[in-house]
């Protein structure tokens, strides 16, 4: 399925952080390597903890514990390892960038009139501090942490509860990400969406995804769309 009239009919925006605004993955990559380094096991490749970022820290921690995408750790290994994961990416938060095209792509969007929301997994003791740190955070009306509801991304609900926020009609919000996440949870919601390319979806480049547009950079979203 696909909403494939452009420009698009597009009263507000949501917009995923990892991948997407902010390049988080080199400090994400550091602190899951100062981890093991912590507990005595040997470092990883950037490249390939890279490769493990998209679906939340657990899986991220897990996945750096077992070497695997999909296995479980012993769970005492992962009790001891996530609260030492959860301390060094603390350290290491505001030291994420946004990527090209971000602000002004921001400031395009609300200068449009479109309403901004931010949706990711990423917790809200991470998600507001960085927003904030970083001067990003009064873009948004609303902000939706992957603990923020009971569900998350790739779950419809948090685009189902952003379009009751803004009261319009799902087929109205616009998602852009960057992830399988992300598609899965617009296909779910019948919400259209646009990925980026530079973003983490496991090193698969997002051309494959059920998409409605490859969009460069978020000032690209702008030509595809209109505002209602």
């Amino acid at each position: 399925m696909g909403f494939k009239d452009f420009p698009l009919a597009i009263s507000a925006i949501v917009i995923d952080l990892d991948g997407t605004l902010l390049h988080t993955a080199p400090e994400l990559a550091e602190a899951a390597n100062r981890m093991l380094r912590d507990m005595g096991r040997p470092p990883v490749s950037q490249d390939l903890l890279m490769s493990y970022i998209g679906n939340g820290i657990s899986w991220l921690v897990k996945r750096a514990l077992t070497g695997d995408m999909h296995a479980e750790p012993d769970a005492a290994l992962y009790d001891r390892a996530l609260p030492i994961f959860e301390k060094q990416y603390t350290e290491l938060l505001l030291q994420s960038k946004p990527f090209a095209g971000v602000v002004q792509g921001l400031d395009a969007m609300k200068a449009a009139g479109f309403r901004l929301g931010c949706i990711t997994n990423k917790v809200a003791r991470y998600t507001e501090p960085l927003l904030q740190g970083i001067g990003l955070a009064h873009y948004f009306d609303i902000v939706l942490s992957g603990d923020t509801l009971p569900e998350k991304k790739p779950h419809p609900l948090p685009l189902l509860h952003s379009a009751e926020f803004f009261g319009v009609p799902i087929d109205r919000l616009l998602l852009i990400g960057d992830s399988l996440n992300d598609a899965v949870a617009a296909r779910a919601a019948g919400c259209p969406v646009f990925c980026v390319p530079y973003g983490y979806n496991h090193g698969e480049p997002v051309d494959g995804l059920d998409l409605d547009a490859v969009i460069a950079d978020l000032p690209a979203a702008l030509k595809l769309i209109k505002r209602i």
